[in-house]
């Protein structure tokens, strides 16, 4: 992978090549891996005129052959003369999951932004977003201005891997090569990315390596072996890690994506359900000695096992869910599900977090029926985590798929945001969070028959054991996940529409609510891109603290501190109750952040208000040009 064609087509080795002769001549070499069958042939259309050529076993269960076919054929594999499935490696499907893969030649897309090199993890401040809900490519593309003014530096879009249908959240995709294309074509997902690189934005993308969907899966039909026999999962039979073929399969993809589309970075959902450490391991040294030098891609962990050792020499963060339950408890009051874990002093958990990364480093949880989570942390630096109030998960796991804006005061939210914004910890947007949005983002599907009444069952069964779901009326208006309407009240309005855009109204917010959001996002954006992201490598906590009322009791508020790479000192102070707290520390250096307006006049006074956020950082600040004011934004109205 060393010469600059290798960084424009990765070349598989299996699923379909294109090879060109020196005469000029093409043709498309097909290799699957099908130990289950004894006979596989290629059936393909091309220009059209079909044709079909049987494949040679090249062993243990691998079959070979080349066509007279170039890019644009579509092509099935027959098995035993039976079966006709697509290929598992496919890079396209344009007639869905059940129909022919398409023959791609990656080098027909010419780009723009050859010489981008990436961005360092410091600079981070990840958006979340779904390309479906958005309009597709093209769509996102025309955002992408917005999201480099608000001051996001790389995008993370949800799987994008084919699904059945036209609309699926992203996690029940069955073939992983195959950008799905209710999107675009594959063209128009490298436009997307060149235009991001264009801007300054790096592109991460989000991969599923630990299950495959409940419709469309082809694998078992000619690879049993792809299978464990004797683990099984929610998802079905445990894909079996402990092989050659399925390790190769999946550490092709992540190279695939990274070096054919130049994808910046992955990020791997739900590592826990693969149960092989070890794997993850050999994928990320494989991922690191694929990359040229100059290049900058990055890893990134969904780990319910909080293993930190992963995080030390393999992986450069994970998310981390131990920050957003503790703040979503703080927040909301909530305590079912999940959030039991955090729901005993989640001030105390919280000041774990900014201190040492995660909560759980080794404690037994009350969710995994008392048994010890995770691993040390404080070792690692705050970067090594990626802190979130919202994201996809924690919004459509949600019966109603409600955001915080629903759930919680907006003084407080506003606090807790600026701790997101501002916190050392590398800060994760979900898509229109910053106007402050309303509108729900909940689990949508596209199954019909019988798997699509089982999928509306069973999403409404999942809610029962929740008090406010006890009443089987209200489970009954939990949304259907296959109806039009859920994806429809789940999709933010397009460029196309007029009352999209900053400052525009949506469905849920008027357009002074928007812009009041929005102003407030960029104003604490601006304060890290200047001030805390280029001191952020070599940086380190230096704990934090719960504060108490003035009676001697536990608030919900605290002070943490961290020493930043040139040795200057971070200093936040937050505060999650409505009261007004005793505050005898003094900030000294400089204020470069504070929620509500003039809180460091009341902090003069020796107390912190309720919901406030102030940020101050000690030593020779003027090394870096704010070019804006500091001064808290005006935040939003409270009574929207």
């Amino acid at each position: 992978m060393s010469d600059h064609r290798s960084e424009l087509a990765y070349r598989l080795p299996f699923g379909a090549e294109v090879i060109r002769e020196p005469s000029g001549a093409t043709h498309t070499r097909f290799r699957l891996w099908a130990p289950a069958r004894s006979a596989v042939r290629v059936e393909w259309e091309y220009e059209g005129q079909p044709g079909v050529v049987d494949m040679s076993p090249a062993g243990q269960g691998w079959f070979e052959a080349q066509a007279p076919c170039g890019a644009g054929a579509r092509y099935r594999y027959r098995l035993d003369g039976e079966l006709a499935v697509p290929d598992p490696a496919s890079r396209f499907q344009p007639e869905d999951v059940h129909g022919p893969s398409e023959v791609v030649d990656p080098l027909a897309y010419r780009w723009r932004c050859e010489q981008w090199s990436g961005r360092a993890w410091e600079e981070m401040v990840v958006y979340e977003l779904h390309v479906g809900a958005l309009g597709g490519y093209a769509n996102v593309a025309r955002r992408l201005p917005h999201i480099a003014q608000l001051g996001a530096t790389a995008i993370e879009l949800m799987p994008l891997n084919d699904f059945p249908g036209h609309r699926n959240w992203g996690y029940d995709g069955v073939l992983p090569f195959a950008p799905d294309s209710a999107y675009g074509r594959p063209e128009d997902l490298q436009a997307l990315i060149d235009r991001a690189h264009e801007l300054g934005i790096a592109v991460l993308l989000d991969v599923v390596y630990n299950h495959f969907g409940p419709e469309g899966n082809y694998l078992p039909q000619y690879a049993r072996a792809f299978f464990r026999n004797d683990v099984v999962t929610p998802w079905g039979p445990a894909i079996d890690f402990r092989r050659r073929e399925v390790r190769g399969y999946f550490c092709e993809n992540a190279l695939y994506w990274l070096h054919e589309y130049r994808f910046d970075g992955l990020r791997l959902d739900a590592v826990h359900a693969i149960g092989d450490d070890g794997w993850l391991r050999e994928l990320a040294d494989r991922v690191h000695a694929s990359i040229a030098p100059q290049r900058q891609v990055h890893l990134v962990l969904e780990n319910e096992r909080n293993t930190a050792s992963l995080l030390q020499t393999h992986f450069d963060a994970q998310w981390n869910d131990d920050a957003h339950n503790t703040l979503h408890v703080l927040l909301t009051g909530e305590h079912e599900g999940y959030y039991r874990a955090y729901a005993d002093k989640p001030i105390a958990k919280l000041a774990r977090v900014l201190s040492e990364g995660f909560v759980y480093q080794g404690e037994p949880s009350p969710i995994h029926d008392g048994a010890a989570r995770g691993e040390p942390s404080a070792h690692l630096p705050p970067t090594a985590f990626v802190m979130f109030l919202q994201n996809h998960d924690q919004i459509g796991n949600r019966a109603f798929g409600e955001r915080l804006r629903t759930l919680c005061a907006p003084q407080a939210l506003l606090a807790a945001t600026a701790l997101l914004l501002l916190s050392p910890q590398i800060p994760l947007l979900f898509m229109e969070e910053e106007f402050g949005s309303t509108q729900p983002f909940l689990y949508f599907t596209d199954y019909g028959g019988e798997l699509a009444q089982a999928v509306r069952e069973g999403r409404r069964r999942e809610f029962a054991k929740f008090s406010a779901f006890s009443d089987p009326e209200r489970r009954a208006r939990i949304p259907d996940p296959n109806a039009a309407q859920t994806f429809a009240l789940s999709s933010p309005p397009t460029e196309e529409e007029p009352n999209n855009g900053a400052g525009a109204p949506s469905r849920a917010n008027g357009a002074g609510d928007r812009a009041g959001w929005l102003h407030f996002y960029r104003s604490a954006l601006a304060v890290r891109a200047k001030l805390i992201a280029p001191r952020l490598r070599g940086a380190r906590a230096l704990g934090a603290t719960p504060l108490r009322t003035a009676g001697g009791l536990d608030a919900n508020a605290l002070v943490a501190r961290w020493r930043l790479g040139d040795g200057e000192t971070l200093t936040i102070a937050l505060s999650l109750t409505a009261d007004t707290l005793p505050f005898d520390e003094q900030p000294e250096g400089m204020i470069i952040f504070e929620t509500p307006p003039r809180t460091r006049d009341i902090v003069d006074g020796k107390a912190l208000p309720g919901y406030a956020f102030v940020a101050w950082l000690t030593g020779d600040v003027n090394t870096f040009a704010l070019g804006h004011d500091v001064r808290a934004p005006t935040p939003p109205r409270s009574d929207t």
